[in-house]
């Protein structure tokens, strides 16, 4: 055989070994393309998620970081351009009121036999518009070093925060931003009946040194001893902890809200096919691991596989009977909001 023919024989061969080797890889090259993404959970669970979907499929995943509050706005801002494909992560009140709002695509998944009671209530509640991701309660977290050094006791009980003692020493979010501090005013009237919730925050706000953007910071502001005690979910605290930090937790005595963490598909996405792919992942168990190897321990959704150990139990937390409906609506959060920057935000400190 010439060598021009032997040539053409090997180079139709590479060809086709080629071709084999795209067949082999169709499922990660049909993947090519990106998601937008907006994440209120913890950035590193955000971050961490993210780049482990994009390996696994070849999807890249531009995403941004952002408090439930800024989020819910910014889909309202976008509903008639939407930017976003995916949402997923932080409280689920503003999950719902988006929903509400016709901002959101409903998506029941195959696997809802797979998550727990309260993730599918989610799905039921809203149309299969939001599915619950993850749960955690409301708590203090507080520095047990500063405490000791100022000789205050560890706080409880809610009743504990108003005593004049704390004054100065209590940080917690802004309801205007965070979903946090939205869960927590919603609990507490619930708790207490509004009145007597609303005479509560004017109390504790006397106590409060700084309202924060975000729920997440007071976790490492308690940790790294800027500030006393924090108000927000329990589960955010217990990560400093174990990293060998001078924190400890308390659930409160009289009882607790909780949240319901949300994930939603928007209504307009311009890669649904690839948001789709994003949301199944994240509410696999591969995708609800990636907390706890980052230290963001709340309680995940899918219950086929076993959680990280370090995740706190609520078993032994008094949690109220939360009310998701009610308060998961957009009239009842800016009734609520308006009153509290009425009455509490207001008042001198």
């Amino acid at each position: 055989m010439r060598p021009f023919a032997i040539r053409h024989i090997a180079a139709t061969a590479a060809c086709m070994g080629a071709a084999a080797a795209l067949l082999f890889y169709a499922p990660n090259a049909a993947a090519q393309g990106t998601v937008n993404a907006l994440c209120s959970t913890d950035a590193g669970w955000c971050e961490a998620a993210a780049a482990a979907f994009t390996r696994e499929t070849g999807i890249k995943v531009l995403q941004a970081h952002k408090g439930t509050g800024e989020i819910g706005a910014q889909l309202r801002a976008e509903a008639a351009n939407p930017k976003t494909d995916i949402w997923w992560g932080g409280t689920g009140d503003p999950f719902l009121q988006a929903a509400e709002q016709g901002l959101l695509e409903p998506y029941r998944p195959a696997y809802i036999n797979d998550l727990h009671d309260w993730s599918v209530r989610q799905y039921a509640m809203s149309q299969n518009m939001v599915g619950g991701f993850y749960t955690s309660a409301i708590g203090f977290g507080f520095n047990t070093d500063l405490l000791k050094k100022k000789k205050l006791r560890e706080p409880r009980c809610w009743a504990d925060l108003v005593k004049p003692e704390y004054k100065g020493e209590i940080e917690i979010s802004h309801p205007a931003s965070s979903g946090t501090a939205y869960t927590i005013i919603a609990g507490l009237v619930q708790q207490m009946g509004e009145d007597a919730a609303f005479d509560y925050l004017k109390k504790l706000n006397a106590n409060v040194t700084s309202y924060t953007r975000s729920g997440q910071a007071q976790a490492p502001n308690v940790a790294k001893g800027e500030v006393a005690v924090g108000v927000s979910f329990i589960f955010g605290f217990e990560r400093w902890r174990y990293d060998k930090f001078p924190v400890k937790t308390a659930a409160p005595c009289e009882g607790t809200g909780y949240e319901v963490g949300g994930i939603a598909l928007v209504k307009g996405a311009r890669n649904k096919d690839n948001a789709r792919r994003y949301y199944d992942w994240l509410m696999s168990p591969a995708g609800q691991a990636i907390g706890g190897t980052v230290g963001s321990l709340q309680s995940p959704a899918n219950k086929t596989f076993r959680p990280d150990p370090r995740i706190p139990s609520m078993a032994d937390v008094k949690l109220i009977k939360y009310d998701f409906e009610k308060y998961g609506k957009a009239a009842e959060r800016k009734r609520l909001i308006d009153r509290w920057t009425r009455e509490v935000e207001s008042q001198p400190r």
